[in-house]
């Protein structure tokens, strides 16, 4: 059995999940859930990032502790995760013993080698963000990434070696053109690395709520930089040193999924410190877009961040999954909108896949006593059939190659056209008038019908579980019958299975006239 890892970043717990982390989020979980219908070993690794100042600083405007904070907060991850129908097989915190003992681990092996040194920094640092900056990085004297005011730092750290690797991880990304997507972060990242990198501070001095610095000198009191500690995570949970026989296995990860805020973390300093550490680089970074709220950008001052459970209580989980990954190409930003989401449901997901599986089952009950046909002649025998049998067939190619290349939304635009073919089947053959004139022609179109919803729902399962699941119930697959719910090969469902027509799938949403209100997330 083949592997396949994969990891979303882990979150920063300074503020509670929205639409941003759960976009990254499912958009794992689909391709999960899709690598396991192939048959592969999946291991799909999520979790949360707890240290660093800004935690620090928030926990004492609070008057709490860190460690109240950060377990809030990631109650919160979870509560989240589980209500999105997340299917991570992992979920690691940067405040675990089993992390914590191996970031300090490699942190002294890179020390002993020479890749880690104690030198003096002087420069900027941005608190929210986490990030050193030097000089020429500055926009106006404030951050590049937030533009909020930064901080001048003089102090005594720990450097790593990055100039040392910074040629050969250029060679890498050079050499394998899907090493860093898309294409356009790619050429960002290139011409940053070949602008020439200095080394980087990874630690820091005096500041209380991080790893401490293993005894690797007479200096003390310094802490793991944030951005090294967590990037230490896709490694550190499959029990790297120590779990040799489950870290090979899995490692090398084939893809990292990550907002594209973060490529250069990702793209230039994680695979420099894992050449440090003589481990092969991620297959694959993918680093996408980010979203905006009704054409603004999503601010809690403006009071327009998405909650994901406030939303998922009204519009449905599935329906918030579907249309995340269905409304922008993967990697581009994308404009969130309460009327684009309202007209998925009503279109895509109510009149197109509610009303095909309906108008079916309806017809199968009137006609057949709610069995299904078994078809009097071979179906695909009449050219008239052949059109929607041959694109279903090809479905699997098609949606194969898009889901390789992590172009969500072009699959699911491949399986619409499945479900607008089989819609234009039912008016075209009329079934309501075989059933007067030919009923050898109608079990024929009712089977294929019936089949096509078998295996649409297969190819839905990864965006929209829960939905695929209540297709297969009110198709009456039962649980046990494993081959018709995860084969891809025609002509499965078995004739005389009772249907179980249920409630429609996606009751119509009605449009407001009034702007959507605000959705008001608790503090953190």
């Amino acid at each position: 059995m083949s592997k396949f890892y994969l990891t979303t970043p882990i979150y920063y717990v300074n503020d509670v999940p929205h639409i941003g982390h759960s976009y990254t989020t499912v958009a794992a979980d689909v391709l999960a859930r899709y690598h396991r219908l192939k048959g592969e070993d999946v291991f799909f690794l999520t979790g949360t990032d707890e240290h660093g100042q800004k935690i620090l600083r928030v926990a004492q405007d609070r008057e709490e502790t860190p460690e109240t904070l950060v377990n809030r907060v990631v109650e919160r991850f979870q509560k989240v995760w589980q209500r999105l129908n997340i299917s991570n097989d992992d979920f690691i915190r940067t405040t675990q013993p089993r992390h914590t003992r191996r970031v300090q681990l490699i942190f002294q092996k890179l020390y002993e080698k020479g890749d880690i040194y104690l030198g003096d920094y002087e420069g900027w640092y941005c608190v929210p963000c986490e990030s050193y900056w030097i000089e020429s990085e500055l926009v106006a004297n404030n951050c590049p990434e937030c533009h909020r005011p930064v901080e001048r730092l003089r102090e005594k750290n720990y450097f790593f070696r990055l100039s040392k690797y910074k040629d050969g991880v250029l060679k890498h990304v050079e050499a394998h053109p899907d090493f860093i997507q898309p294409e356009s972060r790619k050429n960002e990242l290139c011409s940053r690395l070949r602008a020439g990198v200095e080394d980087i501070s990874i630690s820091r001095q005096g500041l209380p709520w991080g790893i401490p610095v293993p005894p690797v000198s007479t200096e003390q009191g310094q802490t793991i930089y944030v951005w090294i500690d967590a990037l230490f995570n896709y490694i550190t949970a499959l029990g790297y040193d120590d779990e040799a026989e489950r870290f090979q296995h899995y490692w090398p990860c084939d893809v990292h999924l990550i907002g594209k805020e973060i490529l250069w973390f990702h793209g230039a300093i994680w695979p420099a410190l894992l050449m440090a550490l003589e481990l092969p680089p991620p297959r694959r970074i993918f680093a996408h877009g980010w979203w905006t709220i009704e054409g603004r950008k999503i601010s809690k001052s403006l009071g327009n961040v998405i909650d994901p459970l406030t939303i998922t209580e009204q519009y449905g989980v599935d329906a918030y999954r579907y249309f995340l990954l269905r409304e922008v190409p993967f990697g581009l930003d994308g404009n969130f909108s309460y009327t684009a989401l309202a007209n998925r449901i009503n279109s895509d997901l109510g009149n197109d896949l509610g009303n095909l599986l309906l108008r079916t089952l309806t017809m199968i009950e009137k006609y057949y006593g709610g069995h299904v046909p078994q078809p009097e002649s071979t179906p695909g025998t009449l050219d008239e059939d052949k059109p929607l049998m041959e694109k279903v067939k090809t479905l699997k190619t098609l949606v194969e190659k898009e889901m390789e290349s992590l172009q969500f939304s072009k699959a699911l635009e491949a399986i619409w056209d499945s479900i607008a073919q089989a819609n234009r089947y039912i008016e075209e053959s009329k079934p309501w008038v075989l059933a007067r004139e030919d009923r050898q022609k109608l079990s024929v179109k009712l089977y294929t019908l019936a089949e096509t919803l078998r295996l649409i729902a297969m190819y839905i399962a990864p965006f929209m579980p829960h939905t695929a699941h209540e297709i297969q119930q009110q198709l009456g697959i039962s649980v046990e019958e494993k081959e018709q719910r995860l084969s891809y090969r025609w002509g499965l469902l078995k004739p005389s299975t009772r249907v179980a027509k249920g409630k429609a799938l996606f009751p119509r949403i009605e449009l407001s006239p009034q702007p959507s209100p605000k959705v008001n997330l608790p503090t953190v």
